[in-house]
């Protein structure tokens, strides 16, 4: 079966919420809404497309915005995926949420709906807007009932680390399919993370201990282990090895940034990574799969990595380069909340 290629697709800016750290507004609050119309979206699959078609793999959309059913031509985009047997994922707020949307979403084929949740309800509402934590848990069963699956996306940064374990709980209480976390990635007005890398890897320790026991007791929440910081504290605790056949320069793992992701812009703005300032094209100029071949080059140039390339999970791990740049400004630095030591 053919590997898929992932894109990134933010159909619009259009959103209910202002949440405090969204990269569309990160640069400037008051910045005008950005949407494809239909002629143009139509472009971007068939864009896609040939880039698969080139690339030899099948397309797969997470298509997200702001908030992607708040577009006006939404069921139509929607339904032209149908048409094309192309799988996709939702990612968008929950307010929209009913019975007979999910239904309807099901029947266009969405395999998955990713809600997010930042905090408990305080911080969480605090970060969004008040009363979204409470619909948020209120739209996982609407989910289910309907065929889709229930993904919950953490981001995490110094003001929510101390709740992640209570989401964690609450998560499995709500019966959601799926739990993840990913690191806040500074801007341009906040350069810090707030969490030291001692901090962070006391919080993976305390929740690999958390997903062990539910996993044990028959838990249907999958947690998935998504910050590649993961790999590294899996390989301390002997839980990865690394492989005796393993070809050496050849990349098994690790940050998807330059190997199977790409991300559209509403503006049609083509981005190595959503994360940073890492345009590479436009999709409406532009052949996805030229950009590809060209211009993504340098996103693949590993030897770069100023600690990573010394370090022997490089293959694997790379931990999140977009945070590195967010606080420093350099795609190549170092993950600011690694904790390996590298003997030079």
């Amino acid at each position: 079966m053919k590997q898929y290629f992932a894109f990134q697709w933010h159909i619009t800016d259009d959103c209910d919420q202002r949440c405090k750290h969204c990269y569309i507004f990160s640069e400037d609050t008051k910045k005008p809404l950005e949407a494809m119309n239909w002629e143009q979206m139509q472009e971007v699959v068939a864009n896609c497309c040939d880039m698969c078609e080139m690339t030899g793999r099948l397309p797969y959309f997470y298509i997200t915005g702001g908030d992607p059913i708040l577009h006006p031509d939404f069921w139509r985009l929607l339904e032209l995926l149908k048409e094309k047997e192309i799988p996709f994922t939702l990612m968008g707020n929950p307010f929209h949420l009913n019975e007979d949307v999910c239904q309807r979403l099901k029947r266009c084929g969405c395999q998955k709906y990713q809600l997010s949740l930042d905090g408990m309800r305080e911080t969480h509402d605090w970060f969004r807007k008040e009363g979204s934590f409470d619909c948020t848990l209120d739209k996982i069963p609407v989910l289910k009932r309907a065929g889709i699956r229930a993904v919950i996306m953490t981001t995490v940064s110094g003001k929510n680390i101390d709740e992640i374990p209570e989401i964690v709980d609450t998560v499995v209480a709500q019966e959601a399919d799926v739990f993840a976390f990913a690191r806040y990635c500074p801007t341009s007005g906040e350069k810090d993370t707030g969490m030291t890398p001692q901090r962070y890897r006391e919080l993976l320790d305390v929740c690999y201990q958390k997903f062990q026991a539910y996993e044990e007791a028959g838990c249907q929440t999958y947690f998935n282990r998504k910050d590649h910081l993961w790999t590294l504290y899996e390989y301390e605790k002997g839980l990865f090895e690394i492989p005796e056949d393993a070809v050496p320069g050849m990349i098994y793992g690790g940050c998807n940034c330059g190997n199977c992701h790409l991300t559209i812009l509403p503006t049609g703005d083509l981005y190595a990574c959503r994360r940073l300032n890492s345009k590479v094209g436009n999709v409406f100029e532009d052949r996805i799969a030229d950009g590809w071949v060209c211009e993504m080059e340098e996103y693949r140039d590993y030897m770069k990595f100023k600690k990573c390339a010394k370090c022997e999970l490089l293959a694997w791990c790379r931990g999140c380069p977009a945070v590195a740049y967010g606080t420093t400004g350099d795609f190549y630095g170092s993950d600011p909340q690694c904790w390996m030591e590298i003997v030079e």
